[in-house]
């Protein structure tokens, strides 16, 4: 029996020390050990991994604190666009969703596709049909609406600029995900967005993109991106942590370093990720000033952190 370990972002980025109160600090700590709490619960009752890394979004995705589900940032048209993912490492099946509105946890809905269509994924109106067809559960635009994020929207509505979910002296790469070993040795990842305020054009980044912002292979390892999704993409970043390790014989925390500091930042890929590879070992790493992520292990011992 293998060891059980669990690991949860809530995005990355110039996080600004001066505007995270102490109050602030506590809320966005405690809602990454909440996350942790529930996917490990899945965990140390033998449950997999998938499950358990879907139970840890949900509980990210229905608080306003990050930008996915419930505290997802406003489009150029005032709506809200979510994308989502998750994988699973022992048969590599995955599911994933782009450009979904009034989901309650776009997690879920991705989850379905994986388990309920022969597709990996699907996007816009198909996937609100799809939702609809699977009885997800599903909220108005009011559930989504929060006075911090539709302030940022202000700021930036009728101009072409684009901006991550940030106010003036923060710049946040708003995506959450998690990553899990179960007690069978199967490895599982799921990433989950609001993606980028103002977007235009039905952009996606990386988040429901397999390879790109989520990956999960038994053979390895199990990877949950955040940061500027069109660099992850060009960088086919979760993948390659995975391709150093198959390939080059690399262990999971060089691995890492490769891809975050060494790959990504040629290509403006400023953010992080978090992995577990399937000896339980945890790596969180980032090529900014701070993360909001979390970990547990066997030992059921909690550990958060923002800044490095």
């Amino acid at each position: 029996m293998s060891r059980i370990a669990l690991a949860v972002h809530g995005g990355a980025g110039t996080i600004s020390r001066e505007l995270l109160t102490p109050s602030r600090e506590k809320a966005y700590k405690e809602a990454l050990e909440l996350a942790l709490r529930r996917g490990h619960a899945v965990l140390e009752r033998g449950g997999a991994a998938l499950d358990a890394v879907e139970v840890a979004v949900r509980a990210l995705e229905d608080t306003p604190l990050f930008n996915a589900g419930r505290g997802s940032v406003f489009n150029a048209d005032g709506q809200h666009e979510m994308d989502a993912s998750l994988m699973n490492g022992s048969d590599l099946r995955a599911g994933a969703v782009a450009g979904v509105q009034n989901v309650k946890n776009p997690i879920g809905l991705a989850r379905r596709v994986m388990d309920h269509s022969s597709h990996v994924l699907i996007s816009g109106m198909g996937a609100f049909e799809f939702a609809h067809q699977q009885k997800v559960e599903l909220e108005d635009d009011e559930y989504f609406f929060d006075e911090f994020r539709y302030q940022q929207w202000k700021e930036v509505v009728g101009s072409d600029k684009v901006q991550l979910d940030h106010s003036d002296k923060e710049k946040k790469f708003g995506t959450v995900g998690a990553v899990a070993l179960d007690a069978a040795g199967h490895l599982a990842a799921a990433t989950s967005t609001g993606g980028m305020t103002n977007k235009k054009w039905q952009r996606v980044g990386d988040s429901p993109i397999i390879g790109a912002g989520t990956y999960a292979n038994d053979e390895s390892c199990a990877v949950s991106c955040t940061g500027h999704g069109e660099s992850f993409i060009r960088a086919v970043a979760a993948h390659d942590v995975h391709a150093l390790m198959a390939y080059k014989g690399l262990s999971l925390e060089e691995a890492v370093r490769v891809v975050v500091h060494e790959k990504l930042p040629p290509l403006d890929g400023d953010g992080g990720l978090i992995a577990i590879d399937r000896a339980g070992n945890i790596v969180l790493d980032f090529n900014c000033p701070g993360m909001y992520r979390g970990h547990v292990g066997s030992d059921a011992v909690y550990h958060t952190a923002i800044f490095r």
